[in-house]
């Protein structure tokens, strides 16, 4: 997961593009929760991504920051059936971005690693 990862950091602006495209292709409804530009947000969505995969083997360091963006995720009025749509959105362009690179193995890394942290920020959300 780590190192395919690391193939997408240097397409992150694609794959930041890709990424929102799908997201408001599958859910258009989820574009109200964004400002009209939303250049900054693709940052930050790239950002947070390379933190999480680069900090997996430092959970006791992780899961408080997955934690903290689940509880800062209810003030943007992101429901928990938001996440599945995340997480469709996020399969998609990994399977874009990494062509020949997607395998199974690796698809279901990027399922299993997805649904721990979208259930750790779900579970975080319940408590805001």
């Amino acid at each position: 997961m780590q190192r395919t990862w690391e193939l997408c950091v240097p397409i992150a602006d694609t794959a930041a593009d890709l990424f929102y495209a799908k997201l408001f292709e599958l859910d258009p409804s989820l574009r109200a929760l964004f400002p009209s530009d939303i250049k900054e947000q693709k940052k930050k969505l790239m950002t947070m991504i390379t933190t999480a995969v680069r900090s997996l083997k430092d959970l006791a360091t992780l899961v408080p920051v997955v934690q903290a963006l689940g509880k800062r995720h209810v003030a943007y009025k992101v429901k928990e059936k938001d996440y599945g749509t995340v997480g469709a959105a996020l399969l998609d362009t990994l399977e874009k971005g990494l062509g020949k690179e997607w395998t199974p193995p690796v698809k279901d890394a990027w399922i299993a690693v997805y649904g721990v942290l979208s259930s750790v920020m779900i579970d975080a959300s319940k408590t805001a």
